[in-house]
């Protein structure tokens, strides 16, 4: 089984990029929070793989947090959930949302992601939730104090027409990678969600 892959990014798209390994490309599959933390094509790039094999083919799956893939292997443990939709459930919203909405029971925060109907958000509660609250928490988490700017500057861009997924997803990137204050969070917000 491959458990990590190091080499040339040569490759991107929302979903999925080819990683050069010795000359052999790897499709890696990758969640959208993945693929904005992921550096320009031609830079090195290391990720923790799952290598999820069927009968007709062998896929992999990519993150840069060994954390994140524990998130994804738990989601893959229920019944109803593949590879796929753990992806795209990873996609639409953060391990830390899902495990606050798993531990509160918070239905309609799961059937807002595309894929999940009541049954399966009933499923993910029940078998999650304690999972959930044993694993640890993610490095490079926020602080109490850096999840009230986050939110803070969520509201700023909702209050300002972006919708909320895509300014949760931005501001979480701009804050994982470098410690700042609110005002160059909303600055380089702004500045990506302005592409």
């Amino acid at each position: 089984m491959i458990a990590k892959i190091s080499g040339t990014l040569a490759e991107k798209i929302p979903g999925e990029i080819i990683l050069d390994v010795g000359g052999v490309g790897y499709q890696v599959f990758i969640p959208l929070s993945v693929f904005y933390r992921l550096p320009d094509v031609g830079t090195p790039v290391s990720l923790y793989i799952h290598t999820h094999v069927k009968e007709d083919a062998l896929q992999l799956f990519g993150f840069f947090l060994h954390e994140e893939k524990q998130v994804f292997l738990l989601l893959t443990s229920v019944a109803g959930i593949g590879p796929k939709l753990a992806i795209n459930i990873l996609s639409r919203i953060p391990a830390e949302d899902l495990a606050r909405a798993l531990k509160e029971g918070d239905q309609a925060r799961l059937l807002s992601i595309p894929g999940v109907g009541k049954k399966l958000a009933e499923r993910m509660i029940v078998e999650l939730r304690d999972k959930f609250a044993a694993l640890p928490e993610q490095r490079g988490g926020p602080s109490d104090g850096s999840s009230q700017m986050m939110r803070d500057a969520v509201s700023a861009l909702v209050n300002l027409g972006y919708r909320k997924i895509e300014a949760e997803k931005t501001v979480r990137e701009i804050v994982r990678t470098e410690e700042l204050g609110l005002p160059e969070i909303l600055k380089q917000a702004l500045q990506r969600l302005s592409h």
